[in-house]
């Protein structure tokens, strides 16, 4: 997602312009990290089935869903982080259209506009989207808003919009910290000026 790296880059921007440092990145800490490793695997899992199989569409869509449930709670565990009430409401947002249609519902025209004005758009040509229309539910928080970027362009939701702020948020509020002289878990041998 070249928007997605889009907006962390100009978090991480915003953050050093106010103060912040980029050594802070290697001090972040969230609680059950893995999490994300394990929802966004089972999301890329579903890209390598085959779009012909009967079982690929339920199997992929089911897959996807679940996959919601380890970031949501990654959030819940870390909602005390600055970003994380707006990540998990940008989260919560996606998946509720996708259960709500069997999967992400798509504009035609804003895939067209993304697209570079093709002539044609085949937006159901994967089991993961289907095509906006009058029987969509909770259509506001479908794919709607086109984006194009260097050459890329892509659809995306008012979720992740939501997602994108949140962890835009997130990262510039760890960059802006005080420096951690004492890293986490380090130790020190006390008591060296009472020698002697």
């Amino acid at each position: 997602m070249v928007w997605l790296a889009l907006v962390l880059f100009l978090a991480a921007s915003i953050a050093v312009v106010r103060g912040g440092r980029l050594r802070n990145l290697s001090d972040i800490r969230l609680r059950m990290w893995w999490l994300l490793i394990l929802g966004f695997g089972m999301q890329t899992v579903t890209s390598f089935f085959p779009q012909e199989s009967d079982w690929a569409k339920p199997t992929g869509i089911t897959l996807i869903l679940l996959s919601y449930v380890p970031l949501l709670i990654m959030v819940i565990v870390n909602r005390d982080r600055p970003g994380m009430w707006l990540t998990g409401l940008g989260i919560l947002m996606n998946f509720s259209v996708i259960a709500a249609n069997g999967g992400m519902p798509v504009l035609e025209g804003a895939a067209i506009v993304a697209g570079g004005f093709p002539e044609s758009v085949d937006i159901a040509g994967n089991y993961k989207h289907l095509v906006l229309d009058e029987s969509t539910h909770l259509a506001f928080l479908a794919d709607v808003i086109p984006l194009r970027f260097i050459g890329q362009g892509q659809v995306i939701s008012l979720g992740d919009v939501m997602l994108a702020v949140g962890l835009g948020q997130f990262l510039e509020h760890e960059l802006r910290r005080p420096v951690r002289w004492f890293k986490h878990g380090a130790q020190a041998e006390a008591g060296s000026a009472r020698r002697g």
